[in-house]
C-alpha cells in the first residue's frame, strides 16, 4: 500500500533587485508608495512541502501519491515530478485558479518584498482522502504536511473516521492555527513532526504539557537544526540521531521535507527509528548543499560512503539493503 502526501504544491518565482529598496522610499510618502523595481535576475523553483517530500520520497524509489490542489499551470511541474516517482494522478486540479505562487524580490541589502498567493491551495479543503484510498487499494500511511490549515484538520479527522495511520506535519502553518485546531490535527497521528521551536509553540498554544502531547501520539519527531533529530515515545524514552556533516551550506530551504521524506521512506520500507533518521539526516544535508527544495540528486554509491562515514559502516549497510540500493 502506498504513502500519501498531502500539504503544499507550489512555485517559487525569486527575483533580485540590483540596488536598495530603501534608496527609493521617500520617508514623508510611505502612506502612497507606488513603486517598480526593475530587475536583472528571475530563477523560478518547484516546492510546496507535499511536493518536496515526494520528491525526496520518489529519489528513493518509494512512489509517493501526492494528493492536493493545483491550478490550471500545472503541467509542467506534474511532469517534473512524475518523471522523479510521484504519483499525481490524484492531486486536484481546479482550472479557474494558480497553482499556489510566491514571488519574492531580494535587494543587495537582502531586504526583501514578498506576495504569496494561495491560488488552489485554498480549494484543498474540498478534497477527500477516502476515493484515493478505495482507488489504491489501501493506504499504508497518509502524511498531512503544511497546507491549507482548515484542510490539515479535515484530512486529520477523515483519517481517524477511516481508520487510516496518519502523521502530523504543520510545519510553519502552525503559526496561522489556533490552539483548538492544533490540537485536532495532532490527536491520534502516529508521528508529530515539528523543529523544536514549532514543538514549543504547540505546547504554547494548547495548553498541553509535553507528556500529555505524547499521550495524543505514537511518536514525536522533533528536529534540532545542526543538533540533529529527537524521537521521543509515549513512555519517555528518546532517541538522538546526529547529522550528516555538510560540505558546504548553500540554502537551507527545504531541509525539513528532506528529511521527512528519508524518515517516512525508511520507515516504509522496514527500517527502525534509528535507520530512518539517519537516511532522513542524509536527504536534509543533500538538500542544505544545494540551491533549491528540489534540485538535488540522490547517487546510492556516494550516499552509502557519506551515511558509513557519519554512522558506521552496519549503518549503511542495513539502509541499502532495506531500501534496495544498487550501487555500481
Amino acid at each position: 500500500m502506498p504513502i500519501v502526501v498531502t500539504g503544499s504544491i507550489a512555485t517559487d518565482h525569486l527575483m533580485h533587485f540590483p540596488g536598495k529598496f530603501t534608496d527609493s522610499l521617500l520617508p514623508d510618502q510611505l502612506d502612497r508608495v507606488s513603486l517598480s523595481f526593475l530587475v536583472d535576475d528571475l530563477v523560478v523553483r518547484r516546492g510546496g512541502v507535499a511536493a518536496n517530500i515526494c520528491f525526496g520520497m520518489g529519489l528513493l524509489g518509494v512512489g509517493p501519491v501526492l494528493l492536493d490542489a493545483v491550478g490550471a499551470d500545472f503541467d509542467d511541474y506534474r511532469s517534473w515530478l512524475t518523471r522523479h516517482g510521484v504519483d499525481c494522478t490524484h492531486v486536484h486540479v481546479f482550472k479557474d485558479v494558480q497553482t499556489a505562487r510566491f514571488v519574492c524580490t531580494t535587494d543587495d541589502a537582502m531586504n526583501q518584498i514578498g506576495s504569496f498567493y494561495a491560488g488552489a491551495m485554498s480549494r484543498s479543503r474540498e478534497i477527500e482522502i477516502g476515493p484515493v484510498a478505495d482507488a489504491v487499494a489501501g493506504i499504508d500511511l497518509v502524511m498531512i504536511s503544511a497546507g491549507d490549515p482548515a484542510a490539515m484538520v479535515r484530512h486529520a479527522e477523515e483519517c481517524r473516521q477511516r481508520g487510516l495511520t496518519f502523521a502530523a506535519d504543520p510545519s510553519q502553518q502552525l503559526a496561522r492555527m489556533d490552539g483548538v485546531d492544533a490540537g485536532k490535527l495532532v490527536d491520534g497521528a502516529a508521528f508529530w513532526f515539528s523543529n523544536d521551536y514549532e514543538l514549543g509553540l504547540l505546547l504554547s498554544k494548547t495548553g498541553w504539557t509535553e507528556a500529555q502531547l505524547l499521550s495524543k501520539v505514537g511518536h514525536r519527531v522533533t528536529t534540532l537544526g545542526s543538533k540533529g533529530v529527537e524521537i521521543v515515545a509515549a513512555d519517555g524514552s528518546r532517541l538522538h540521531v546526529p547529522v550528516v556533516p555538510e560540505l558546504a551550506k548553500v540554502d537551507p530551504t527545504g531541509v525539513g521535507d528532506a528529511f521527512r521524506a528519508g524518515f517516512v521512506a525508511g520507515q516504509y520500507r522496514g527500517l527502525d527509528f534509528e535507520r530512518s533518521a539517519q537516511l532522513g539526516s542524509l536527504m536534509a544535508t543533500l538538500v542544505l548543499e544545494t540551491i533549491g527544495t528540489q534540485e538535488y540528486s540522490f547517487e546510492p554509491a556516494a550516499a552509502l560512503a557519506r551515511l558509513a562515514d557519519c554512522y558506521g559502516e552496519t549503518a549503511a549497510v542495513e539502509i541499502a539493503g532495506a531500501m534496495g540500493f544498487v550501487t555500481v
